[in-house]
């Protein structure tokens, strides 16, 4: 098998998410990192580009420069991977999606509703994939869950409780960090801090396991550091598109809480809990029964069956689950040039459309904060129905 041509821009030496990206993308040997524009000081980026052993005339000092010398290579790229600060991903994306090259971009999408609009209108017409890095989808017991509402195992679902907690921004004295400063920036961060940054997971969680969408929402934002102009906690309320109610809170303050991404279903057959720090254990409570564990490995879903990768009591996380997305985008990038469709099980990777939804939501989260929660639609002008 020859292994499809990837490259990455930002995630330099000391991202914290550049190394999952890099281990990720190679772990099932589909694709080679041949490209990096990897730092914003171009020398800096160049070298390390270089120390990971991509060939020196395939280091570039910017995205700019990126994009011109890959765009008319024959051995091009096939898909590149944006891990910079926010409010510079819709330039970037536009223009690889543009050049016909597929893009997997983290999230936010982008920082404005504008923004979000034209990389969905421009990933349509360029017919280039682009992808955004809600990574957590990729766990195989997430996928199960998915599997287990789509076939009706909790018959119509009623509540969805989610949260996205950590406290590794709760010293007051750390604030001026840069590593955390700019996401409480609007300049860089774009409207929203941690609702933004966080929450914005676990809103798109409870949309990919209901398979339904935010339709309105209300809102309640706090900064608890007063040398934040955004918010380092919310609470909101959303109501989905199927009927379905979410209530979520998010928090970049919360002493004590390590990674706390966590989903509660609660439907009339019965209810589902998953945690993202203990991911290889699903609990089902079928309507008055006894609580089930479901292990990774003996989920019985095909989508699961896809996503898991070694025996059951053996611990998968976060790399194999992001992992999986890229597993995903090498299927639907084969299986053009190849005259065939994709497997159907790997086009669960979220889109450009999940990614303007929850531009959407923040921005809708944004404005209801500022009305002292009033119910704001959610959804983009672009995909209202009535």
């Amino acid at each position: 098998m020859t292994r499809l041509n990837w490259g990455m821009i930002g995630g330099g030496e000391g991202s914290q998410i550049g190394p999952v990206h890099r281990i990720s993308a190679g772990l099932d040997g589909q694709f080679a990192m041949v490209a990096g524009a990897l730092d914003a000081v171009p020398e800096r980026g160049k070298a390390f580009a270089r120390s990971l052993g991509i060939a020196p005339d395939r280091c570039y000092g910017d995205w700019r420069e990126m994009l011109e010398g890959e765009r008319n290579r024959p051995d091009r790229l096939d898909l590149v991977t944006v891990a910079t600060p926010n409010a510079t991903h819709h330039a970037i994306t536009k223009a690889f999606l543009e050049a016909g090259i597929n893009v997997l971009c983290e999230k936010p999408m982008t920082v404005t509703l504008a923004e979000a609009e034209d990389i969905a209108a421009t990933a349509r017409r360029s017919g280039a994939t682009c992808a955004v890095n809600y990574g957590y989808t990729g766990y195989p017991l997430v996928r199960h869950m998915r599997a287990m509402v789509a076939r009706g195992d909790l018959g119509k679902l009623r509540l969805a409780v989610v949260e996205f907690s950590h406290g590794f921004h709760a010293d007051a004295a750390d604030a001026d960090n840069p590593r955390m400063r700019w996401r409480y920036d609007p300049a860089q961060a774009g409207m929203s801090g941690q609702f933004a940054d966080c929450g914005i997971h676990a809103l798109h969680m409870a949309s990919y396991v209901s398979g339904q969408n935010a339709r309105d929402l209300s809102s309640d934002f706090l900064s608890t550091i007063a040398s934040r102009k955004l918010e380092d906690d919310a609470m909101v309320n959303v109501r989905m598109d199927g009927g379905t109610t979410v209530r979520l809170w998010t928090s970049s303050v919360a002493v004590g809480s390590f990674h706390g991404l966590n989903i509660r279903l609660f439907g009339e057959k019965g209810g589902l809990r998953w945690a993202q720090q203990w991911p290889d254990q699903l609990f089902w409570t079928p309507l008055n029964g006894r609580t089930e564990v479901i292990e990774r490995g003996s989920a019985d879903s095909p989508e699961a069956a896809r996503a898991t990768r070694i025996a059951t009591g053996h611990s998968e996380g976060m790399l194999v689950a992001f992992a999986n997305i890229y597993a995903d985008l090498a299927e639907v990038t084969r299986a053009g040039p190849a005259g065939r469709a994709p497997d159907p099980r790997a086009c669960q990777f979220p889109t450009a459309e999940a990614g303007l939804r929850s531009i959407a939501a923040i921005g809708a989260a944004v404005e209801s904060a500022a009305q002292g929660g009033a119910w704001i639609d959610a959804r983009p002008q672009s995909l209202r129905t009535n």
